[in-house]
């Protein structure tokens, strides 16, 4: 039989969203024009990272649905184990317990939970539809608690925030009460304002907030405060509210931003890189990325309101949110109105372990998507 390319390539490409797959491009396109002016010696490397990201993101658009389904409760005891694991036997590097070495290569098992636990949690309410009381919210948050205290002991804040996010947002979207969120949303709220109004007396070095650890006040209070330390712990905020700033609305031209090609600012290529699109292209750079952004959180919603069951409904829900809460937290953090806590700028951060994820679930909403247009049969 003679070989049809074309052919071959409509059935690979067959359940990829043709508004997903554009945006996406569309946002790695531009990607790569900042990244050659970020740090071109990692350009290669981030191809790599960005071919292999959509080569997974194909595979798990062809999953079925079904497949999702029967895969989340192993994935969420694996990512547990594999947690614990790390607890006990994992290695440390630069005051951190994150990687488990498996003999070929070392694992960082919290990322796995980033997809793992939005699957758990709309598989345990996928079982408990039409019958869903107040335990099984709390039942709920106890599944999500544990993976997240594990990863916020290693300690790793921002994945913590990004794993609680998205199991959050299923719990909201499975019908979570008004009259629990108020409440809680309210006491967060207040948390801010006292922090805020007595930054002088809690931010003092001899007082000690329960459930952090020092480096991670001291992120917050130079947040408040950045001059308290500009050499140190400010510097990056300082840095990239400079950079940001200094853009102005078209910004100072492709590979002309000073802040970036001084060596002023930090982490150019990975956390901080929307510095660098905002000194560079202005405030017209950074808005078409917002409108990208927006377009692609429009379409996951749209994914997960024409979903046919629940499980997949909330898991469209929560991945498109993730995104979301990826994007809000790297421009907080950038904009100086956020702490530092090392969450990348999805589709533009260098770094292979974040796009990889991202990408995947990227796929799992085209595979929910392909469900819909099927009829349920995936």
């Amino acid at each position: 039989m003679q070989f049809d390319p074309i052919g071959w390539l409509r059935r690979i490409f067959a359940p990829v969203d043709p508004w997903l797959f554009g945006i996406l491009m569309t946002t790695l396109v531009g990607a790569f024009v900042v990244m050659m002016s970020a740090s071109p010696e990692r350009f290669q490397a981030h191809s790599v990272n960005v071919i292999a990201a959509m080569l997974l993101m194909i595979i798990a658009a062809h999953m079925r649905v079904q497949r999702l389904y029967s895969l989340a409760l192993p994935l969420y005891v694996l990512g547990v184990l594999l947690l614990i694991a790390v607890a006990l036997f994992g290695d440390t590097s630069k005051g951190a317990t994150r990687w488990l070495n498996i003999g070929i290569g070392r694992i960082q098992p919290s990322e796995l939970m980033k997809i793992a636990m939005p699957l758990m949690l709309a598989w345990y309410f996928q079982r408990r539809e039409g019958s869903l009381k107040v335990r099984d919210f709390l039942a709920a948050g106890m599944l999500l608690m544990v993976p997240v205290g594990l990863i916020a002991k290693q300690p790793d804040l921002g994945t913590a925030i990004l794993v609680f996010g998205a199991g959050v947002f299923v719990i909201f979207f499975a019908g979570l009460s008004w009259k629990l969120i108020v409440p809680v949303t309210a006491l967060g709220l207040a948390a801010v304002v006292a922090i805020i109004s007595y930054q002088s007396e809690i931010c003092s070095p001899g007082v000690k907030w329960p459930g952090l650890r020092d480096y991670q006040k001291h992120r917050v209070c130079t947040l408040l405060d950045p001059s308290s330390d500009p050499l140190g712990k400010g510097f990056h905020t300082i840095q990239s509210t400079i950079a940001v700033g200094s853009g102005g609305i078209l910004g100072k031209g492709w590979r002309a931003g000073t802040q970036a090609h001084l060596d002023f600012l930090p982490e150019r290529h990975t956390d901080f890189v929307l510095a660098v699109l905002s000194e560079e292209f202005g405030l017209v750079g950074v808005i078409v990325l917002v409108i990208l952004y927006g377009m692609l959180i429009a379409r996951g919603l749209a994914i997960a309101a024409n979903a046919p069951n629940l499980f997949s409904r909330l898991l469209a829900g929560a991945i498109t949110m993730t995104l979301f809460t990826y994007a809000f937290v790297n421009m907080g953090m950038v904009g100086g109105v956020l702490p530092v806590v090392g969450v990348p700028l999805p589709f533009v951060s260098y770094g292979g372990t974040a796009l990889t994820t991202l990408c995947l679930g990227v796929g799992i909403l085209m595979s929910i998507g392909r469900y819909r247009l099927r009829g349920g049969k995936n």
